[in-house]
């Protein structure tokens, strides 16, 4: 059986009181519907540092990026809508005391809500076609609708 992620402090609560009401570790288990270390391991936790809270949520490195930094990492994306993550990064990067990586960058992003795009390839006009297109759309600018469709029959 995998791991299902934290319990909440609720259910944290629920197995101190399931085995301070004196349920055994496995009747505990069967009622909750939790694994017996679950139910040992948050005892047991309690009964050292009288504690039934998660403290996994400060848990990781902490951000490199933080909310100012992601406010300046906007306006430099308002300013080129077009520059990669490697232009980004370097003009983050000046003027910053710690100087982040690409993934950061990425993921930085990522969080603020940004995702990568290419754009569309589309053929280029030449030039003479479309001095020829110019040409046609001055001719007939000034064509109303049944001029348009004596010609389309």
């Amino acid at each position: 059986m995998g791991k299902k992620g934290d319990l909440s402090n609720f259910e944290r609560g629920m197995v101190v009181g399931a085995r301070r009401a004196g349920l055994s570790i496995s009747q505990s288990a069967q009622l909750l519907g939790f694994s017996h270390t679950t139910i040992s391991r948050v005892y047991k936790e309690w009964c050292e540092k009288g504690k039934t809270s998660s403290m996994r949520q400060s848990c990781g490195r902490k951000c490199l990026v933080d909310a100012r930094g992601q406010r300046r990492m906007g306006r430099l994306i308002q300013a080129d809508r077009r520059a990669t993550l490697t232009e980004i990064t370097t003009r983050y990067n000046q003027g910053m005391q710690q100087s982040i990586c690409e993934a950061t960058t990425r993921t930085t992003l990522r969080r603020m809500g940004y995702n990568s795009r290419r754009p569309h390839r589309v053929p280029l006009i030449s030039t003479t076609n479309r001095k020829k297109r110019l040409q046609f759309a001055q001719a007939h600018q000034n064509w109303t609708v049944e001029d348009e469709e004596c010609c389309l029959v």
